[in-house]
């Protein structure tokens, strides 16, 4: 069994490549991809070659973990039916080329609990819901009982701050406000303000998230939060991070890391995108062939009008 795939070599050089995959399991699914939307954070550092070091990582790799296809053949243990659509959050199928994250391919064999079944209204949306689920993992933390303070001020109208920002109203939270310095970016906002920094005068946030991804930003965040305020890290940071100590000493500030999402906050985007209560609207805005890759791969990392660059895969064999 064979998959057209996307295979960086090396940074910045990236080929569509026919890739051997390993025979699937009992517990296995092999799914045929739709479409696959291309990250603009953790896959932009590993096309520069910025992404930190851990276990498994390097080259050759299929990248790619929002991606969404039709079950093609599913084992007795799956817990999947032949037809479904559903949602793959990357793959390991592929020898000798690593999966970071995998899903960057025409076919992926994984297994089948990895998988989430779709609506199928949801078509090439879908892939946005890991992105979704990062966001709500960031408030939610993957169902701890901890008191977590929802956002009163967003850093970032990418699309991971839209979807936090929906996600905020759909949860009933109106009062806050979104940082974005590009006035391209600070265009399609409804139901919330997006200013520029040097045009908000408050100092009293008491729960400042940040997704904008920029490492120098800490001490200007700390300056704009109300005693004992929080500052929480929902983006990807390669370079480290740092802050003068004395005015975090002052206010108390606390600094809190949002982790990877959980199956379980997956799920809970999942049904709310399905029933409605949350739009995954106007945030894909480029579409390409999956032929075509290595454009799209440049276009997502360059163009900052591209919020979301999904590649079309269904031509594909």
């Amino acid at each position: 069994m064979h998959s057209l795939a996307v295979v960086m070599e090396q940074p910045e050089h990236l080929s569509l490549s026919r890739l051997v995959l390993q025979p699937p399991g009992d517990d296995d699914i092999v799914v045929d991809v739709e479409w696959s939307g291309i990250s603009t954070g953790t896959e932009r550092l590993l096309w520069t070659g910025r992404m930190p070091s851990f276990p498994g990582m390097g080259y050759p790799l299929v990248p790619g973990y929002e991606s969404v296809g039709r079950v093609v053949q599913a084992g007795p243990n799956a817990g999947h039916d032949v037809g479904e659509r559903v949602f793959v959050p990357g793959a390991r199928c592929y020898g000798e080329v690593r999966g970071l994250f995998g899903g960057a391919a025409s076919r992926v064999v994984l297994p089948g609990a990895r998988a989430v079944t779709l609506d199928d209204t949801l078509g090439e949306q879908a892939v946005l819901l890991a992105l979704a689920a990062t966001a709500y993992h960031s408030v939610a933390r993957g169902g701890k009982h901890d008191v977590v303070t929802p956002p009163d001020l967003i850093v970032g109208h990418g699309v991971m701050g839209r979807l936090l920002a929906r996600l905020n109203l759909a949860a009933g939270y109106t009062d806050f406000a979104v940082w974005e310095t590009n006035p391209a970016r600070a265009q399609g906002a409804t139901g919330y303000p997006v200013i520029d920094p040097k045009d908000d005068p408050r100092r009293d946030y008491r729960a400042i998230y940040d997704v904008s991804g920029d490492s120098a930003l800490l001490d200007q965040l700390v300056m704009r939060l109300a005693p004992g305020g929080q500052i929480v890290l929902a983006g990807f940071y390669s370079e480290p991070l740092q802050f003068a100590f004395a005015p975090a000493f002052m206010r108390e500030v606390q600094i809190r890391c949002a982790a990877e999402w959980h199956r379980n906050d997956l799920l809970a985007v999942t049904e709310l995108a399905s029933a409605g209560a949350f739009s995954l609207d106007g945030l894909i805005t480029h579409h390409e062939k999956a032929e075509h890759a290595a454009g799209a791969y440049r276009t997502a990392f360059g163009d900052a009008a591209c919020l979301k660059m999904v590649l079309d895969w269904r031509h594909c064999s």
